[in-house]
């Protein structure tokens, strides 16, 4: 709205050179007044507030002026402003908006009597400035009483939509907590924090059960302690929209960083994390025809059930051909655009088509049994980046083929000269023949199980002085004992007696198993399962038939499995504890890639003696000294916020530096020197 006056009105009857006299001046005839006793600049942010306030409401304020003089002592016809220098600034963007005319007519109060300079003065110190708690209310009171959104309102008092959020969100703070505020009990960051609910019982709860530490993030973490955060997992599968669709609410904190808010009922963002995977679920039963599929948030560890991997298999001719096609072209853009620092745009699309069809065939090289498909199911889990993980192949108990009769029911298996099984037809354990058979002359008749003895222990000793002679040998033959207990059920497929033994880490660390690092162990594992041969008398010829490349690092995995290195109070093992820390410096492990310290994990469950030189190893005295009088809970919160990437770990999940890498640099500086 805009005021437009006939410069020839009048509004006061006192003449228009006395003191008090009400004028109506053109713009452009008001200048800054000399004496001004505010020398620091109006911010920008002020003038634009003021600019439009005027626009939406009018001058609220008249200018105060004082008469301008030349030198002669006569009236110039221009008006020093001496009180409402911002106005002034704000009517001039007005102008350069073209919102209004430089000639606009500005209502002014002449004042001839009281010293310029110390009018000034006065109208910029006597005064108090309304209390931020009212100016939060009166806000808030736009929005409801008058239906204003957020862009109107800030456009009527010339702030961002943003700010006026931030003050209606402080307005609909409790009015318990308000007052708080107003007496001084709580400082602008403590309100702000308040603000993240707009539910006062909430509020009130927190603020009653707050102790004398009322950091803004405590008071935080209080109001969404039964929350969920945006970035959980379960968030990130589900989405905002699919959230809100439902009836959900988000909690968001219009002052701090809240990467997206909170969930704030954790019942219903479950059901809707089941019931997506429960689609998905069906999606791959009716595509693959499992005989069952179960979903879960977390992967059921303790199902006990037994676990089939896919086989290799042939291609048929028609994707052998369209593999090869697709391959074909692939390598002859590769070579066309090789060099170029960027693709065009049909070439880059062109790749992702061919690799996408290089991968859909490529998945077909392995494949289940269809009876393990008839017999086994599929768990669907949600995966800890917030993606449904696919788990196939389990078998059920009462779904497991019966076992083929002989060799696991303790019963005598007879063994002929050449390794030919055949059936038990003596049941004298150690009967020696009966001169009267041989002179019979039946070459048929099974060996007695004493003289199989004794020729096998003959042979086993020459297998293992051949065997301890080729060291190559000897490789693929630990290989394969350890892949036939590894990857098949029994695993009694090797005569070398290596037993494996891998230890149930999930026994020993809560929720272990579904860290990104077991679920990478997980997938190589999985890799491996899916390249083995169906029968365990095929492995032997498998794993001779590996590149040495591949020889040594399906040993290394099938290794890693039996690595144990916790620590157990009733085991005393201290050279298998100096062997894990060295075997730790060997490989170069950096536990920062798999561990971090939080309440959890560590901080919540030591002393405040440990959390206080955790700090200050990781960070410093003095955010140690700053978090000494917390309670425990509050530090162990603390120091998790303070240890957050830097990289400290606790002396178990150190690893030691080698002693020959600490003495490169010297070696390193003398064969500088010698040169």
């Amino acid at each position: 709205m805009t005021n437009t006056v006939d410069m020839t009105a009048t509004v006061s009857e006192a003449p228009a050179n006395e003191n008090g006299a009400v004028l109506f001046i053109p713009l452009n005839k008001l200048k800054k007044s000399p004496r001004n006793a505010r020398k620091t600049p109006h911010s920008q942010a002020h003038i634009e507030a003021l600019a439009a306030s005027i626009a939406a409401k009018g001058m609220l304020q008249n200018l105060v002026v004082e008469p301008e003089t030349n030198a002669e002592g006569e009236p110039s016809g221009c008006y020093f402003v001496t009180i409402g220098e911002g106005r002034r600034l704000a009517q001039l963007l007005r102008v350069k908006r073209k919102q209004i005319k430089k000639s606009e007519a500005i209502r002014c109060v002449l004042d001839t009597e009281n010293d310029a300079a110390e009018i000034s003065l006065d109208e910029n110190v006597t005064r108090e400035a309304m209390h931020p708690a009212d100016q939060y209310e009166r806000f808030r009171e736009l929005a409801d009483n008058r239906g204003w959104g957020a862009e109107e309102i800030a456009a009527r008092f010339g702030v961002t939509p943003h700010v006026v959020r931030q003050r209606m969100r402080l307005g609909a703070v409790s009015p318990k907590l308000m007052q708080v505020y107003r007496d001084g009990g709580l400082s602008l960051d403590q309100l702000m924090a308040f603000a993240i609910t707009e539910d006062h019982d909430r509020q009130e709860q927190v603020f009653d059960n707050l102790s004398y530490n009322r950091e803004p993030w405590i008071i935080r973490r209080d109001l969404t302690k039964m929350n969920v955060e945006a970035s959980d997992r379960r968030a990130r599968f589900v989405g905002t929209d699919a959230y809100a669709d439902a009836g959900g609410t988000i909690i968001r904190d219009l002052f701090a960083e809240d990467r997206g808010g909170y969930f704030e009922d954790a019942a219903l963002l479950d059901r809707l994390v089941i019931n997506k995977l429960e689609g998905i679920a069906a999606e791959v039963q009716a595509s693959e025809g499992w005989k069952w599929t179960s979903v879960h948030i977390d992967f059921p560890h303790a199902h006990g059930m037994r676990r089939t991997y896919p086989h290799p298999v042939d291609l048929s001719e028609e994707d052998a051909a369209a593999y090869a096609t697709a391959q074909e072209e692939y390598d002859r853009l590769s070579s066309e655009y090789e060099g170029y620092d960027e693709l065009p745009e049909e070439a880059d699309q062109r790749f992702g088509e061919l690799e996408a069809e290089i991968e859909r065939i490529d998945a077909k090289r392995h494949a289940y049994d269809a009876d393990e498909i008839a017999r086994g199911g599929v768990f669907v889990i949600l995966n800890h980046d917030g993606t449904a993980r696919i788990e196939r192949g389990f078998i059920r108990a009462e779904d497991e083929a019966p076992e083929p009769e002989g060799g696991d029911d303790g019963e005598t298996v007879n063994v002929t000269e050449d390794g030919e099984i055949v059936g038990d037809e003596d049941d004298g354990e150690d009967a020696e023949p009966n001169p009267e058979d041989e002179d019979a002359g039946d070459a048929g008749k099974p060996l007695s199980d004493a003289l199989i003895r004794d020729l096998t222990a003959h042979r086993t000793l020459g297998l293992r002085l051949a065997l301890g002679e080729q060291p190559d040998m000897a490789l693929v033959a630990v290989v394969h004992a350890l892949a036939a207990q590894t990857f098949y059920r029994g695993g009694e497929a090797s005569c070398l007696e290596i037993r494996l033994t891998s230890a149930y880490l999930a026994s020993h660390a809560d929720g272990i198993k579904d860290t990104p690092a077991a679920q990478a162990l997980a997938d190589r594992h999985a890799r491996w399962a899916s390249d083995m041969p169906r029968d365990v008398m095929d492995l032997w010829a498998f794993v001779a038939g590996l590149n040495h490349a591949s020889l040594m690092a399906l040993l290394a995995h099938c290794a890693s499995l039996t690595v144990n290195a916790v620590r157990i109070q009733w085991e005393q093992k201290p050279n298998a504890r100096a062997t894990a820390g060295k075997l730790a410096s060997a490989v170069a492990l950096d536990m920062t890639a798999h561990w971090t310290p939080t309440t959890q994990t560590y901080l919540g469950r030591v002393t405040k003696a440990h959390i206080l030189a955790a700090v200050r190893e990781g960070v410093s005295d003095e955010a140690a000294g700053r978090i000494e009088g917390l309670k425990k809970p509050e530090m162990a919160q603390a120091a998790e916020q303070l240890l957050a990437g830097t990289g400290w770990l606790p002396s178990l999940l150190r690893t030691a530096r080698p002693a020959g890498l600490d003495a490169e640099p010297e070696a390193d500086a003398y064969l500088q020197a010698a040169e």
